[in-house]
């Protein structure tokens, strides 16, 4: 279970998140994409899936649809799930399959959940100050609940910020600005990089 993670929001996560299911679609694996985010639940608006049925079902696994924009891979949208509801349902998600988890920004207990839940994540941060610091103290975060940091993703950039990887304590990798981040042939090159470094454990 792999957590997508960033203090600011309009970073990229949930395409991040997206653009990592792709990846894993075309090493022949069929992740399962989870917004985590119930304050401002935007994945299945990204994903072309209902809003509902969602984390709040009665059998979250059931909830699953198949994603219109990342064919193989499945979303579970928030619906209207509490934080109640959302932890029942990560901990009804199988463990035979990636579980990628579209986390909330910020650094509210909402925040902290899912990477609680995670195995590991993944850092999302823009090339501007501001989103650099919020990537190094998101990391800080994860780290503080025991869940690994595997890379940093900075969207819409050719370079890696100089400095980063260390104050972050992980690797960095550049996803370029593209119109159709998940159909582009350059963002598809990053984002197989990107599950490289962080391909969920299964």
């Amino acid at each position: 279970m792999l957590a997508v993670a960033g203090g600011k929001g309009g970073s990229g996560k949930t395409t991040t998140a997206l653009g990592l299911a792709g990846a894993l679609v075309e090493r022949r694996r069929r992740p399962l994409v989870a917004d985590c985010d119930l304050d401002a639940p935007n994945l299945h608006l990204r994903a072309g899936v209902p809003r509902d049925p969602g984390a709040d079902a009665s059998t979250p696994t059931a909830a699953v649809h198949e994603s219109a924009t990342v064919p193989g891979a499945d979303v579970l949208p928030a619906g209207d799930a509490d934080g109640d509801d959302l932890a029942a349902a990560l901990d009804a998600l199988p463990e035979s399959r990636p579980v990628i988890l579209d986390c909330p920004a910020g650094a509210s207990e909402a925040a902290v959940r899912p990477l609680r839940a995670a195995d590991a994540c993944v850092v999302v941060a823009t090339d501007t100050r501001e989103g650099i610091e919020d990537a190094v103290k998101t990391a800080a975060m994860a780290r503080a609940v025991g869940t690994p940091v595997r890379a940093v993703a900075v969207t819409r950039t050719a370079s890696v910020p100089d400095g980063l990887a260390d104050a972050a304590a992980a690797d960095a990798v550049p996803i370029p600005d593209a119109a159709t981040p998940l159909e582009a042939r350059e963002t598809a090159a990053a984002y197989a990089t990107l599950a490289d470094y962080a391909e969920p454990n299964t």
